[in-house]
């Protein structure tokens, strides 16, 4: 009777203890915090080519200057627009596919430069709205960049400017010519 007893009390016992188990568990899991997301992270090169490294997980960002672990300093790059090409060489007028003859010359172009990075920017004359050639030099920006990486090279960023930053005026043909083009910035160290 005394072993019944003793058995009835583990048993007892064991189900006691599963069952703080099984409540300490619930109550952990809904204390814990809920991972949600992403967070983003990558280098960014300010206007005078100094490198941060960055992170954003949603909430709040943060942006630390990269620096040489040697010697402390700011690590910059040597930044130059290394490319100024009329469109018209390149796309059919309204349009963001490149020509046969463009899309050699910009893979000429990018596998003969020697940049590590580039920045592409794509920009229009004021024929259109300003909404439209805003997504048409962002399609031209693209079109170029996804030559420059069919070729291995490292794309950092690409932006349609439309009609935003011109170099002439666009009152007249010859300035509004000017005024269609792309450019490429070289990143070197």
């Amino acid at each position: 009777m005394e072993r019944l007893t003793r058995a009835v009390r583990m048993m007892v016992g064991g189900a006691a203890m599963a069952v703080g188990l099984i409540a300490a568990n619930t109550a952990m899991a809904q204390n814990a915090p809920e991972i949600a997301g992403k967070i983003e992270w990558g280098a960014w090169v300010d206007d005078d080519g100094c490198m941060h490294w960055w992170a954003d997980g949603g909430v709040e960002g943060y942006m630390l200057d990269r620096v040489d672990p040697k010697t402390g300093k700011p690590v910059c790059l040597k930044r130059n627009t290394c490319l100024v090409e009329n469109t018209d060489t390149l796309f059919a007028t309204d349009s963001a596919k490149l020509t046969a003859d463009g899309r050699r010359r910009l893979e000429s172009f990018f596998s003969s430069t020697g940049a590590f990075g580039y920045a592409i920017y794509g920009h229009t004359d004021s024929r259109a709205s300003d909404e439209y050639n805003i997504r048409l030099s962002q399609r031209r920006a693209a079109s170029v960049a996804a030559v420059a990486r069919s070729v291995g090279a490292m794309v950092d960023r690409e932006i349609g400017y439309g009609e935003r930053r011109p170099i002439a005026t666009n009152s007249t043909a010859a300035g509004m010519q000017k005024n269609r083009r792309v450019e490429v910035v070289c990143y070197r160290w």
